[in-house]
Parts: C-alpha cells; structure tokens; sequence
C-alpha cells in the first residue's frame, strides 16, 4: 500500500494531466549571446510559463517570476504556435510552482482574514510576506492597500495606488469586489484625486458600466466639479435608467438646486450630507 499525497493529486489535476485542454507550467528556450569579442559565447536561457487554453483556442500565457509564481502581463499565442514552442513540465510544476502557488495564496487568506477580525498590523504583515513573494499580486495589492486605508495611513496607500492602477489585473472580473472597496474607500479617506484616476482607469479598460459611472460622479461631487458629476450620472442613467443609486442621487441634486438652471455650479457640500446617497454609493461594481 502506497502513501497518496492529495496536494500532488490535485495539482496534477490543475496541470492539465489526463485533460484535452491545455493547462499548467511549459517552458521555452532561447539562444542568448553572453561577453563579448574573443570572449562572446552562446547560451542557452529557458523561461517557464504558465499557460492555460481559452474557450476560443488560443493559450493564455504568463511568465513565472524568480519565486516561481505567476507574475507579471498575460499574453495569448494560438495554439498552433503553442504547441511548436511551449515543451510541458509537468514535474516541476507538481513538485515546486503548485506548492508555492499554494503558500502564497494561504498567506493571502491569513491577511484577509486578520484584516477582517480588525488585526490590522496582523494583516499588513501577511500582505507585505506575499507581495515580497509576488510583487504583483492583484489580492495581496488590495489588501494591503485596504489595511493602510483602515488606519487612515494615506501615504502608504497612495504608493500601493501607485502600483495597483497600472496593474490592468486589478480591473479584470473577477477582482471587481476589491476594486470596488478599494476606490470607495479611497473616497472615504478624502484621496479623491486617486479615486478620480483609479475609476477613470477602469473606465478605460471596462465596458460601459453604470455602477462605475455613478461613482466617478460620486466623487466629482466630493470634488465639487457639478458639471462633471452631472455628466457622469446621466451616463449611468442613460445605461439604466431604473439604477436606484443613480436616481436617488439625481434627486438629491433637484432637491438641493445642484442642476443646471436650478442655481449653484459647483457643489457646496452641506455639513449633514444625504446619508442614503452615502449608502448607495457603496456597491458592487459589476463589469
């Protein structure tokens, strides 16, 4: 009777082994000159990958970084392409890209989950352990940007601003729960400039949405440029013109005389702002 290592079985899994879609760490090779003159040789450099197919076909492609983690930007190659320069390496992802893939995303959790109980410093430890495995790591940004914004710590959340809002991961499907408490609580913490250029970002990279254009008038509004803000809310409306947030918010402006022709071009904000207009800001972002 043999010891069965479930970890190496669902890892095997994961690799694609036994399955028709093409799934898990493959490596190419390259001749790369070293020196120079008398001295100049050829080498040859192999870079892994980890690679998953598409519905459509084509492979999706991600460098591993020096931790041995899927880092940095995706690209696709058909699969003809694929097939002719990618050589799999089952073996070694089983025994050293599966377990530290694993690591890293433990470590992430035990951040969430200390960031959640409010240990705050907890948490931030266990962020700053996975970004120094995976610098790049959308959930580990987030959180860690999240853990700063909870301690009102705004310089160290500007800088994780900085890096999360030229990662265009941070805007895909599924990190749109982060995304959105990210830039809701960037506009908490009165960083509307950053909130401004997080949701402009997104707006960029996603199609159109109502819910991101409700908040990027929300936070023209905090800004007090009216005439944006309007211009934001009637894009949402125009999208869905039973938007509950949106319509609310539009008759919070009527009631205050904020449209134009009802007086005021730019928002004055009243020391006791609508606190259902507050509440509703807060929602999912759905791409």
């Amino acid at each position: 009777m043999t010891d069965h290592d479930p970890m190496q079985g669902d890892a095997k899994k994961i690799a694609g082994l036994g399955q028709e879609k093409i799934k898990g760490v493959f490596s190419t090779q390259s001749v790369v000159k070293v020196g120079t003159g008398t001295t100049q040789r050829k080498t040859i450099q192999k870079t892994f990958w980890h690679c998953e197919e598409r519905d459509d076909g084509n492979v999706e492609v991600q460098p591993l970084n020096v931790n041995y983690i899927p880092s940095g930007p995706k690209r696709e190659v058909t699969r003809e392409d694929f097939l002719a320069k990618f050589n799999p390496e089952p073996e070694f992802y089983v025994s050293t890209v599966f377990p530290k893939m694993q690591e890293l995303n433990e470590t992430i959790v035990r951040g969430e989950k200390h960031r959640a109980r409010g240990a705050a410093y907890s948490a931030e430890f266990e962020f700053k352990q996975a970004t120094a495995i995976d610098e790049d790591n959308v959930r580990a940004n987030f959180g860690l940007g999240l853990t700063y914004l909870d301690r009102g710590e705004q310089t160290k959340a500007n800088d994780i601003f900085k890096r999360l809002v030229n990662l265009e991961a941070a805007f895909e499907e599924e990190h749109k729960h982060l995304f959105n408490d990210f830039g809701i609580n960037l506009r908490k913490n009165s960083m509307y400039d950053q909130a401004l250029e997080y949701y402009l970002r997104a707006e960029g990279l996603v199609e159109d949405d109502e819910n991101l254009f409700h908040n990027i008038a929300r936070v023209y509004f905090e800004k007090g440029d009216l005439d944006s803000c309007i211009t934001y809310l009637k894009k949402s409306l125009e999208l869905n013109p039973h938007m509950e947030e949106s319509v609310m918010f539009m008759t919070y402006l009527k009631k205050n005389n904020m449209l134009p022709g009802g007086g005021g071009a730019k928002a004055s904000k009243p020391e006791k702002q609508s606190r259902k207009v507050e509440k509703d800001e807060d929602i999912n972002l759905e791409f």
